[in-house]
């Protein structure tokens, strides 16, 4: 299939741009590298020996899109292009809103527009809210805590009411959990501009020495050591399931969970990083942060059932790819 990828220099969007290439896909990239690196399309031949048609083209700039849509045959469309910082949407919701909802709108229109039948969103953990783990695809969405998971949420409720609206456009809506590691080659990983926002690159610039000590916030919850427990997911596990949901999406409306099913704390994730790369990683308790929840963790059964995934691999094998890719 001849696929387009928007911000596909990105972390999660370059590890899934190798896997489409690994199983014979034609992949575009559309990304306008506002937190990613040209430097990446590199890497991808570097790893797979092809380097994908690059654009550098903002997706909410309906012009440019089309000039995409009109030179290339498109099959699918996998969507990353969308700010993933929480803290910041919190700071500029305004931004978030526009780049993040308007992108969903204009790409959907395009697919209709040349009948490109299928569409894998990038969506988030985020929009079950505060539901209690292991949380389901069939829960009832709960408010979210900021405007980056509001974003989310909304971008699917605007792709469902066009997959409901149009029979022959395809969606499949792809919830993860906390994407970690590092392609084993220690070529691409997650390398987010300016001070990282996610915990695993954050712990890896304290290991190498660039910062000073990690903030864990808050050690008082209820959990096995007090501190947050997530669902940590390798992202080249993650790569397979967008490439395993692309190629068995036939019709309608399909959402899946992709994580591993078990929660790790932060204390635990830190202990593993210091004991399998035998490095220090000072680090400092500080208050919560408002709006995190103590617990997330997936139910995957659905995923493993009807795209035939599963998460394979461990906390191990996370610290240590992600240990690499910054040592390179």
């Amino acid at each position: 299939m001849k696929i387009l990828v928007t911000g596909g220099l990105g972390f999660i969007g370059s590890h899934t741009c190798v896997e489409l290439i690994n199983r014979k896909h034609r992949i575009v990239v559309a990304d306008n590298l506002s937190n990613s690196n040209i430097e990446t399309l590199e890497k991808i031949n570097e790893i797979t020996g092809v380097i994908p048609d690059f654009h550098q083209i903002d997706v909410t700039e309906e012009s440019k899109l089309e000039e995409l849509f009109n030179k290339y045959d498109f099959d699918g469309v996998i969507h990353f292009a969308g700010y993933k910082a929480v803290g910041e949407s919190v700071e500029k919701p305004l931004d978030y809103y526009y780049n993040n909802l308007v992108s969903t709108i204009k790409l959907s229109e395009m697919c209709l527009k040349y009948n490109v039948d299928k569409f894998v969103f990038s969506s988030s953990a985020t929009v079950y809210g505060d539901n209690k783990s292991p949380l389901k695809e069939d829960m009832k969405l709960l408010p979210t805590t900021n405007p980056y998971g509001e974003t989310k949420a909304i971008s699917e409720r605007i792709l469902k009411d066009t997959a409901f609206a149009n029979t022959d456009f395809a969606v499949s809506l792809l919830r993860y959990f906390n994407p970690v590691g590092a392609h084993e080659s220690g070529l691409i990983g997650e390398d987010p501009k300016g001070v990282p926002n996610n915990l695993m690159p954050y712990v890896s610039k304290v290991a190498k020495g660039e910062l000073d000590k990690l903030y864990v916030f808050g050690n008082d919850y209820d959990t096995v050591d007090g501190t947050g427990v997530r669902d940590y997911i390798h992202v080249v596990d993650l790569a397979e399931g967008h490439a395993a949901a692309l190629e068995n999406l036939n019709s309608g409306v399909n959402i899946y969970n992709l994580g591993t099913g078990k929660g790790t704390s932060v204390l635990e994730i830190i202990n593993t990083f210091i004991k399998v790369n035998e490095v220090e990683v000072p680090y400092e308790i500080v208050e919560r942060r408002p709006g995190d929840i103590a617990v997330s963790y997936a139910d995957t059964k659905k995923a493993e059932k009807e795209l035939n995934w599963k998460a394979k691999r461990n906390i191990e094998d996370m610290v240590r790819d992600s240990w690499r890719f910054e040592l390179n």
